[in-house]
């Protein structure tokens, strides 16, 4: 499902009730909705972000933003040392480096998920 105002949203189909439900991930604040179609899905997954964003101001709150940027990564002296050369080869900094590998490292993950739920 195509994130919503920066909320993005993991789904499943419970097929005892035959309706698709999701929650926005991410966040601590538990945000739901359902749908008996696709269409009905996103419309109520637009609608529970837009209704969470309208309580959180009436509330005077700031709504949970679901990322902020930072990602804090621990790892062995070895891969620290690896990662610093794979970098420095590329003539990038550490950062630079991990956020385009691990950004590939993704894209590639989530299109073998997409290939996966084709084949069903």
């Amino acid at each position: 499902m195509t994130p919503y105002k920066g909320y993005s949203a993991s789904i499943w189909l419970d097929s005892d009730d035959r309706l698709f439900h999701g929650t926005v991930e991410g966040i601590r604040d538990v945000i739901h909705f359902s749908g008996a179609s696709i269409d009905e899905l996103e419309a109520s997954f637009h609608g529970s972000v837009d209704d969470y964003l309208a309580w959180c101001a009436e509330d005077g709150r700031m709504p949970e933003k679901p990322f902020s940027g930072k990602l804090a990564f621990r790892t062995t002296p070895e891969h620290h040392r690896l990662i610093a050369e794979a970098a420095m080869k590329r003539a990038q900094s550490i950062n630079q480096w991990m956020d385009d590998a691990l950004t590939e490292a993704a894209a590639r993950t989530l299109a073998e998920g997409q290939q996966a739920l084709r084949k069903m």
